[in-house]
């Protein structure tokens, strides 16, 4: 839903409010872009299912798996390192400017050390459409290491990190999203820790403030943090996934900037968003259980 290849069917009853005043016009375009943005993915999981089968869901799980392990590893360990040099830098204060600092070096060398192995699975995922593009010069890809070889043997080390640039842009995301983590942490624990200190002293009990929170708040906290930051940044996504979906110099996606307006002049605001409803479904879900375990496993570290 991300990449070009997808029919939407979101211009066109747009398009239909045409005819309509234009105040009414600004309040239900947003309106019935969204509308069509949720309902699409019900739409196309029943395609891929009728037309492909369903183990065609799971396209570029393999590149998944395979570069998830180090990828969340890199960036948990850049950012805890990162969080301790930049607070012994900033006189022992862990402030927001930290975070920001943080994030931000994790995600670069995250991205620099991962970004072949997503260009893989975006394009073993774009494989049905590929293979009937065949006659237009497409490249039909056996598994994911012929998909490695072919990228590298027809563009070269370059091909397979085409859309860095975009998941540079995509930092804004993940530093978004750790200072919201940090900050919402800070604050609920703050909170929980004074109705405890309130309750102890009913009691006449000394109260000892936690450190850590229990998993349903971790959950709730990590599940905010995601929302907003991937809503505020999301047209990254779009613009990576149009990057890395086409072999060769035949593509029409040749730049983050380029891209961004083809894709504005062609499919409006709509176009940028697109795909969002599935995104937020994977990753919110994705965002709760990974900070739940990580949260878990520094308890008993």
């Amino acid at each position: 839903m991300q990449s070009s290849l997808y029919i939407r069917d979101i211009v066109t009853p747009v398009a239909s409010l045409s005819h309509k005043p234009a105040p009414i016009r600004m309040l239900l375009q947003p309106l019935q872009s969204l509308y069509l943005n949720i309902a699409s993915v019900g739409t196309a999981l029943s395609t891929i299912r009728r037309q492909e089968g369903i183990l065609a869901l799971w396209k570029g799980l393999g590149p998944n798996l395979v570069g998830v392990v180090p990828a969340r590893a890199i960036y948990f360990s850049a950012y805890n390192h990162g969080k301790q040099l930049y607070t012994s830098l900033n006189k022992g204060k862990e402030t927001s400017i930290v975070h920001v600092a943080s994030a931000a070096t994790a995600g670069i060398a995250t991205a620099l050390c991962t970004n072949p192995i997503w260009l893989v699975k975006t394009r073993m995922q774009l494989q049905s459409e590929q293979k009937v593009r065949l006659g237009e010069g497409g490249v039909y890809y056996k598994n994911s290491l012929h998909c490695a070889q072919q990228v590298l043997k027809t563009e070269g080390i370059r091909g397979l990190y085409k859309g860095l640039s975009a998941s540079f842009l995509g930092l804004s995301e993940s530093t978004l999203q750790f200072v919201l983590y940090e900050h919402f942490k800070r604050s609920v624990l703050e909170h929980r820790n004074d109705q405890a200190r309130l309750s102890a002293s009913s009691r006449d009990t000394v109260s000892t403030d936690s450190k850590s929170l229990d998993w349903m708040d971790t959950f709730g906290v990590a599940a905010g943090a995601k929302l907003v930051a991937a809503a505020a940044t999301y047209p990254h996504e779009v613009l990576r996934t149009r990057l890395r979906q086409d072999a060769g110099t035949n593509s029409r996606y040749k730049g983050l900037a380029q891209s961004a307006v083809l894709i504005y002049r062609e499919e409006g605001l709509p176009g940028l968003y697109g795909g969002m409803t599935a995104h937020m479904l994977r990753v919110v879900p994705n965002a709760c259980i990974l900070f739940g375990t990580v949260e878990f496993i520094l308890a008993f570290a």
